[in-house]
């Protein structure tokens, strides 16, 4: 039967062998056209610079992955690197023209389209989509191209947060920009900025359109060595010993600055619940400010109150600082130096964000501490009052952009943790 099977069916044959080769899979071909991995939540990790007091997150970014420098920008727009000097080397780069969807998606309807005079490379090709970039710190602009590239943050979720597999955006959205935006200002390795604002574009933006999961990102920012962490996607974050940052968080509403900044409403500040008699509506909250800045008025008011409450003598102040005191008549604790609290009223009297010792003061130079607020002068950043960085630290800050709530830890050191605390280690990766 075989034999006349083989003699008079050849073409059947030659069907059955074929059919058997397409559908025989080894284990390496199945894993790789499995499932896409999509995780519920990502982390970048952040280390603070302390010349400037910014914070610089390492981003994995090219192929082969190469790790970036990049200062956080909380209200940034997007994410730009510099492109120049050759610097930029990639097999997956590629640049937009200026007509395209993602230069309509990254810049909006008035395109502007980039010539260049040298070589083609990273940053400087013909009928490209060209986008204004601005250095933070300095308010230094220039023209950069839009590009895509491949984009990889480690997974944060599981009982081994830091520790999760890597996730990969292969088509990402940043900006080439010329180096001479670096310096001054941001810090010195830096080789741009990453952008967590509110844009189509913005790393938060990209990440949840790209894996599926709200936009929702939290900022940890550390105080001194060791990482700290900025958060996308849904929680809980296990810092050790095993502590969920997210639980007790205190919520307020998130609003968006006419020039698309976050805000959130105050109703108020009191120190030691003694009320600082200047108005205040609203706070504008970047990284891009190491310090809180107060309008002049504010600033007066505030100092002149922390001054009554502490009840210790005023010294020589320290530059940038306006109130500063002899450091050895204020006692230390583990959640800072034992001072009075600084409440933020938020939008109702009952809310509070309190800013404790560790945030509120810092040591200028030996012996002496100052508060550290800094006179803005006439309304900064068109509001009269700006939070930094440095009263950001060890805070977990939450930004849920669906609910347009902000949610706040005040300090984990009340909690006997800190931001620096969050254990990123090397970990398996994932195609």
């Amino acid at each position: 039967m075989a034999s006349f099977f083989l003699h008079h069916c050849p073409f059947l044959l030659f069907l059955l062998i074929f059919f058997s080769l397409c559908f025989s899979v080894s284990p390496s071909q199945s894993a790789q056209t499995g499932p896409i991995f999509r995780p519920n939540s990502l982390a970048l990790p952040v280390r603070k610079d302390p010349a400037t007091g910014l914070h610089v997150a390492n981003v994995s970014k090219r192929t082969p992955p190469l790790q970036v420098p990049l200062t956080i920008d909380l209200n940034g727009r997007f994410l730009w690197a510099n492109c120049e000097g050759g610097s930029y080397l990639s097999s997956t780069y590629n640049a937009p023209l200026c007509h395209s969807t993602q230069c309509s998606q990254a810049v909006g309807p008035n395109h502007y389209c980039r010539t260049c005079s040298s070589r083609a490379r990273p940053g400087c090709h013909n009928g490209t989509c060209g986008v204004t970039v601005t250095n933070p710190v300095t308010g230094r602009s220039a023209i950069g191209e839009l590009a895509q590239d491949s984009l990889s943050v480690r997974s944060a979720q599981g009982p081994r947060q830091g520790q999760g597999p890597i996730a990969r955006v292969r088509q990402f959205l940043f900006v080439c920009a010329p180096s001479a935006l670096l310096q001054p200002g941001l810090p010195r390795k830096a080789q741009g900025v990453v952008g967590l604002g509110h844009s189509h574009v913005s790393l938060p933006s990209q990440l949840a359109s790209h894996f599926g999961f709200q936009q929702k990102f939290a900022t940890c920012l550390p105080r001194g060595n060791g990482n700290g962490a900025v958060f996308f996607g849904e929680g809980p974050y296990f810092f050790p010993p095993g502590i969920d940052v997210t639980r007790k968080l205190i919520y307020t509403p998130l609003t968006i600055s006419q020039d698309g900044e976050y805000a959130i409403n105050l109703s108020g500040i009191k120190i030691n619940n003694h009320p600082v008699g200047t108005p205040v509506s609203r706070a504008i909250i970047t990284t891009t400010n190491p310090y809180t800045f107060l309008d002049h008025s504010l600033f007066v008011a505030l100092t002149n109150v922390f001054a009554n409450q502490l009840k210790i003598p005023r010294v020589q102040p320290v530059a940038p600082f306006g109130a500063c005191f002899d450091a050895k008549g204020i006692a230390s604790t583990r959640i800072g130096p034992a001072v009075p609290p600084v409440d933020l009223s938020l939008h109702d009297q009952s809310t509070r964000w309190r800013i404790l010792g560790a945030n509120s003061m810092i040591e200028a130079r030996p012996g002496v501490m100052c508060l550290a607020f800094v006179d803005g002068g006439a309304r900064p950043h068109g509001s009269s009052m700006v939070i930094g960085a440095y009263q950001l630290e060890d805070n977990l800050v939450q930004f849920d952009l669906v609910k347009s709530m902000l949610g706040f830890s005040s300090s984990l050191l009340f909690r006997r943790t800190s931001c620096s605390n969050f254990n990123f280690t090397s970990s398996t990766t994932s195609p």
